[in-house]
């Protein structure tokens, strides 16, 4: 087993201040997001392997996981099963593995958000806190992401316009689940295509383009002036919401 990390302060931290346990067997990847977490106002706990992990939250409660899917004693995905049976901890995975069946896979075992290695450590940062928010029992619950008159419910995958639900088909929820999770960041036209390797990505990229649009038809005021599910030039597309 690889020894747990009681990650050190970097800074003084507020008494309400998350508490986030990390899980990822790479040294580099846990001494990185510990010092990265910890500048940015978490409580921060490491571990190396699911054996650890559980250890640690035989002791502590977290507010929040970040979770590699590839770890030595175990699988990720096995753990965010075991959890989902009787806990409702936000759980945000990590894989090496970009495609659309591990992401599937990852929501399917009840995790909140995945981020592919390598990742841009603001981009985590921004994720946790969207995820943290909806979570957040002062907010209430933020299961639902509302766009104007549109309010899209997570665990449902359900879209409603006032009191009438919008047909989806598997593919518009799955792109719009996708969006929620990470609303306000642009999300590239590559990762949403969920292509095999073999596919034709060019392809692939111009299905998602007609995609939106049929999403736009279905959430914006004026599909031909999106507000809420915009373009982001060069950078793909991106999901804001007023809530």
């Amino acid at each position: 087993m690889t020894p747990l990390v009681a990650a050190n302060k970097a800074k003084p931290l507020s008494d309400d201040a998350s508490h986030v346990l990390v899980v990822d067997d790479d040294h580099r990847i846990r001494e990185l997001l510990v010092t990265y977490l910890q500048n940015n106002g978490y409580r921060v706990t490491a571990a190396g392997d699911v054996a650890s992990a559980r250890s640690a939250m035989r002791g502590l409660a977290f507010d929040v996981l970040i979770l590699d899917v590839m770890l030595p004693d175990a699988s990720g995905l096995d753990l965010a099963r075991e959890l989902r049976r009787d806990s409702k901890v936000p759980i945000l995975m990590l894989t090496a593995l970009d495609d659309k069946a591990s992401r599937v896979a990852g929501f399917e075992a009840g995790i909140d958000d995945y981020i592919p290695k390598p990742f841009e450590p603001r981009e985590l940062l921004i994720r946790l806190n969207n995820i943290l928010r909806r979570y957040d029992p002062k907010e209430g619950s933020r299961d639902e992401v509302r766009m104007g008159e549109a309010i899209f419910s997570l665990g449902r995958g359900e879209l409603k316009r006032g009191d009438m639900v919008v047909k989806l088909t598997e593919r518009e929820r799955d792109l719009l689940r996708q969006f929620a999770v990470r609303p306000g960041v642009a999300i590239p036209r590559h990762e949403l295509t969920g292509n095999s390797v073999d596919g034709d990505a060019t392809a692939s990229e111009r299905a998602v383009d007609v995609q939106i649009n049929r999403l736009r038809r279905k959430i914006e005021p004026d599909p031909a002036n999106p507000v809420y599910l915009q373009t982001s030039r060069g950078r793909g597309y991106v999901l804001y919401t007023d809530g």
